[in-house]
């Protein structure tokens, strides 16, 4: 017996007795079972996962411990205790940046010939 679990989508259709039923779609027979045994087994082996419980004997979890120590000492290190290297240039002479010459803004013509006002008929 070969099952094929599908959804199945059925059209817009105008029943026997007159009533339009709408589209829709419609599980294969037996998938909707099998899909809620399938969601109820996961739910139990995430339940379970959840639920163990390691640690000490009271039931407490245990916390990790920090294992750094303070103050942090870099191996080869020169500078002496309790003093951060200090930052040295790159360069000994001054770096001197370009700045761009600020020039007057100019208005430009948005008409590019030339209009005879004496044919407008005004009087300038």
């Amino acid at each position: 017996m070969e099952r094929k679990y599908t959804v199945v989508w059925i059209d817009k259709y105008k029943r026997s007795d007159g009533t339009v039923a709408r589209a829709h779609s419609r599980w294969a027979p037996g998938a909707r079972r099998e899909m809620t045994v399938l969601a109820v087994v996961a739910l139990a082996v995430v339940g379970m996962g959840n639920g163990a419980r390691g640690g000490t004997a009271d039931g407490t979890a245990p916390r990790p411990q920090s294992t750094v120590q303070y103050p942090i000492r870099f191996e080869g290190a020169s500078a002496e205790e309790g003093q951060a290297a200090q930052p040295r240039p790159a360069v000994s002479y001054p770096v001197r940046w370009q700045t761009p010459k600020s020039t007057p803004t100019v208005p430009r013509p948005t008409v590019s010939y030339p209009i005879d006002f004496s044919t407008m008929g005004s009087g300038r």
